[in-house]
């Protein structure tokens, strides 16, 4: 009777030992699916997140690959309004700085050096540190000499975030401001998502009459000069 105690009792050990050798398995699979699942969601979320903080159009082009990231910083950040407004002034200066201007696109300075001299111009200013390592990124990568293109760029971004179209409006004499209010609200009409028009106008005799409107790339031609240039392609 011993014997078979001893065996009953060896299975007994086995089955336990494969039992548990079965549970470790299953609990670490869950533990791995589980890991996954907190990974998944954590991607998503934070593409969820960059997502909410993109801007509004899609720009391309070595100026807009700036602009773009410089954008999602201060959005994240909470700091779109002030980031513009440190870029414009930087653009300003840019062009009403001689020194200043020949600094940004001196390409004899070491861009390790010019990205110190930036930041050390920027220091104490108040500048936002988005815009700081704006300005130290493209010293760093001989691009600082087109701070102004990216300010430029950056407010097309923040334009099409406000809703604000820009419109060009070229006519024979000035317009009234009923005429240009009347043609604001026109354009508003029938761009999509237009919150704002902003009307710059220009006069040019030689249209003889009408308007001719230049909204982004493009444009419509409503003068006279226009209609007697078509005209006179029409075979009689």
């Amino acid at each position: 009777a011993r014997p078979r105690l001893h065996r009953s009792n060896k299975n007994h050990q086995h089955k336990t030992s494969v039992t548990q050798t079965h549970t470790r398995t299953m609990l670490s699979a869950f533990s791995r699916a589980a890991s996954r699942r907190v990974v998944a969601t954590t991607a998503f979320r934070s593409f969820a997140t960059d997502a909410a903080h993109k801007p509004v159009i899609d720009l391309h082009g070595i100026h807009a690959r700036y602009a773009n990231a410089t954008y999602v910083a201060a959005s994240k950040g909470g700091m779109l309004d002030q980031v513009e407004s440190e870029l414009n002034g930087l653009a300003a200066a840019a062009s009403t700085s001689t020194a200043f201007s020949s600094f940004l696109e001196n390409p004899l300075i070491p861009r390790d050096e010019k990205s110190a001299q930036i930041a050390k111009l920027l220091d104490g200013s108040k500048v936002s540190t988005i815009t700081v390592n704006l300005c130290t990124t493209l010293a760093g990568n001989a691009k600082l000499g087109d701070l102004p293109k990216v300010a430029t760029t950056y407010a097309q971004l923040m334009k099409a975030k406000r809703g604000q179209v820009d419109a060009t409006i070229i006519s024979a004499e000035p317009l009234t401001k009923k005429q240009t209010d009347d043609i604001a609200a026109a354009i508003k009409a029938t761009s999509k998502d237009a919150k704002e028009v902003v009307i710059k106008s220009e006069t040019d005799d030689s249209i003889i009459g009408g308007i001719q409107v230049q909204i982004g790339d493009q444009f419509l031609d409503l003068s006279v000069k226009s209609r007697i240039e078509e005209i006179s392609r029409t075979p009689i």
